[in-house]
């Protein structure tokens, strides 16, 4: 999400130094630095980001290959602007979506000389990718690498990993006790004929085990390992961040183990004879290469964690969380919209941080309140282009009343994640503005609104939210981003497998009854403005007339309470049911968020019978 880019670095030296140890210590011809950790993490810990290091673009999604000669830094369209500000001479941006742009996996095989060798650390690429990019290489060879050559160039700037005190996530709000997750996994585990269960990604970590923790900034969870059998459940963590408190949480039920033991541990599972390739291991898609090394391709099955497929399907407490979170979120946000809106009437001048600030500020004064998810996306005019953009306090943009204004927060509460955008003007829109808005509109409201048959995909519905922007030629196949991800339950803003958009995983994975996703069509002008609207929806069932092959049917719980600017809205471009599913939405707004406003904030009570009005 929003992340405050840094000035461009001059990476020459660090270029020079992976490029000395490619030469004389490790004989590779080219370097892949991704993204991710050891967790396969889309938000890494600091001490992680070895790919932000050597290449000086700090965005979340991206991978960097270095040759002896040149370097490519390869990311998505939600960062092209931002990666053309930050890298410096040394790199070529490769923009992956556009026509004839490769990706990372597709430049090795086709741009580099046949029978390099290429070199990745094994711990911080998928097992899956590993295996598909081996089958694509030709003469070339993947060499795994360890240390990790980044690591030697950072040194000890490199900064530390965190190991911040854990704790547990009472069952009041998670819905679910330990001992009966486990349970259930030990059921996938009889179902798969496997002898354990390996999980290595963090959020699953501390979902399965009802536990919290603060390593990751903006994502609660914390670094550690597990292993479930039919007769234990190791966690392997620094012992120093569980507290006596949550050791007695974990009960008879958990055995700790250090963080460092984790592979040591499956070299040994081995050994005992138990695994075997008719009993084998089960390891998650997102599974590193280096977990297959230690335990032998012939004794693992690799699928889709079973873990993650639980997390997704929010229980009843869960799901009701959701909805009380973000009845508080809207609260908050009510109350900044309606401050920002008067203190530019007033002719205050306010920067983007100052405005994000003042929203943390409201949001840190509700119940349950532990942080936020997220960098805020406080971005004015041109920045609101920048998909990902995040106000740097040190130098950032005025909010002007003339100008596009797009906001992109959320908190993380004890019963729930919340992640919202609404995109306002404080002055007089142009036309093409509305305009621009309204076909975004005309795309959240299809999404909302949407009836589908069980076992449907978000890779199939997420062409309605762009229906309205290709009338226009608003859009190509992508507005650069997906149109929802997942959403975790106190736990990560991007959740997977689920998610709505172009990318083809989205087709693995139907939608179901209990999943969070958001619903987020936008449009950017590049250097001028950007539009998104964004809310959070849950997937539940609904009754239609006829239930042809009894499948059933299902649609979306829209649970983000905050209004839509109806005077950035081009009225006479709404069909009657899009006009009326405004004129819904608002009244929800209204009842459920204005008696939590009554006696406590007037002016943002007025704001919000404002905005509320039927149009």
């Amino acid at each position: 999400m929003g992340v405050i880019a840094t000035g461009r670095v001059d990476t020459s030296e660090r270029l020079a130094r992976l490029r000395a140890l490619m030469q004389q210590d490790i004989n590779v011809g080219a370097v892949v630095v991704p993204s991710e950790d050891e967790h396969s993490s889309e938000y890494p810990a600091d001490a992680d980001k070895r790919r932000g290091f050597i290449s000086g673009f700090n965005g979340s999604a991206g991978c960097a290959v270095v040759t002896l000669k040149d370097a490519f830094l390869f990311t998505d369209g939600r960062y092209f602007l931002q990666a053309e500000q930050q890298l410096d001479e040394n790199w070529t941006l490769m923009k992956q979506g556009l026509p004839d742009v490769p990706t990372w996996q597709e430049f090795l095989p086709k741009k580099l000389e046949q029978g390099t060798r290429i070199g990745i650390d094994p711990t911080v690429i998928s097992a899956t990718d590993a295996q598909a990019l081996k089958k694509s290489l030709g003469k070339s060879e993947l060499v795994p690498l360890s240390p990790n050559p980044v690591d030697i160039v950072w040194g000890s700037q490199r900064p530390p990993r965190p190991q911040n005190p854990v704790f547990a996530l009472d069952v009041k709000f998670s819905g679910e006790t330990l001992s009966s997750k486990i349970d259930r996994v030990r059921q996938e585990l009889v179902k798969k004929n496997a002898v354990a269960l390996a999980v290595t990604v963090l959020d699953e970590v501390a979902w399965l085990f009802n536990l919290r923790g603060t390593d990751v900034e903006f994502n609660p969870v914390f670094f550690a390992y597990a292993v479930v059998t039919q007769h234990s459940a190791v966690l392997f963590i620094n012992k120093t961040q569980l507290s006596d408190a949550v050791i007695t949480d974990l009960g008879q039920h958990v055995e700790i183990k250090p963080y460092e033991a984790f592979l040591p541990y499956l070299k040994d599972l081995v050994g005992t004879g138990l695994v075997r390739n008719d009993q084998p291991v089960l390891l998650g898609d997102k599974t590193n290469l280096a977990v297959v090394h230690v335990l032998g391709e012939e004794n693992v099955v690799i699928v889709p964690s079973s873990v993650a497929a639980m997390k997704t399907i929010k229980n009843s407490t869960e799901v009701e969380g959701f909805r009380q979170c973000h009845l508080r979120d809207g609260v908050a946000l009510a109350r900044y919209f309606a401050w920002l809106e008067e203190q530019l009437r007033n002719g205050v001048v306010l920067n983007e941080s100052q405005g994000a600030d003042k929203l943390e500020e409201f949001r840190s004064e509700l119940d349950l309140f532990r942080g936020l998810s997220f960098n805020t996306i406080s971005s004015a005019g041109p920045n609101a282009a920048i998909i990902h953009y995040a106000p740097d306090p040190k130098d950032c943009a005025i909010i002007a009343k003339d100008q596009i204004y797009l906001c992109d927060s959320g908190g993380q509460y004890f019963d729930g994640t919340t992640d919202v955008t609404r995109t306002w003007h404080f002055g007089t829109p142009s036309e093409e503005e509305k305009r621009a808005f309204t076909r975004v509109l005309q795309g959240h409201i299809a999404i909302d609104g949407a009836v589908f048959p069980a076992g449907t995909t978000g890779y199939v519905i997420d062409s309605w939210a762009r229906r309205a922007l290709w009338k226009d030629g608003l859009a190509r196949f992508e507005y650069r981003h997906g149109t929802g991800h997942g959403v975790g339950h106190y736990l990560n803003v991007h959740e997977g497998p689920q998610g709505i958009g172009v990318r083809i995983a989205y087709n693995n994975t139907p939608l179901k009854p209990g999943m969070t996703v958001s619903n987020e069509p936008g449009y950017y002008a590049d250097g001028k403005w950007g539009i998104r609207i964004e809310s959070v929806v849950i997937v539940r069932e609904v009754e239609t007339p006829h239930n042809f092959g009894e499948k059933g049917f299902l649609g979306f719980e829209n649970i983000t309470m905050c209004p839509i600017q109806t005077s950035l809205v081009d009225l006479s471009m709404l069909t009657v049911e899009e006009k009326a599913w405004l004129n819904a939405y608002h009244a929800e707004v209204e009842s459920k968020v204005g008696p939590l406003l009554e006696g406590k904030d007037a002016r943002a009570l007025a704001w919000l019978k404002r905005q509320c009005r039927t149009v």
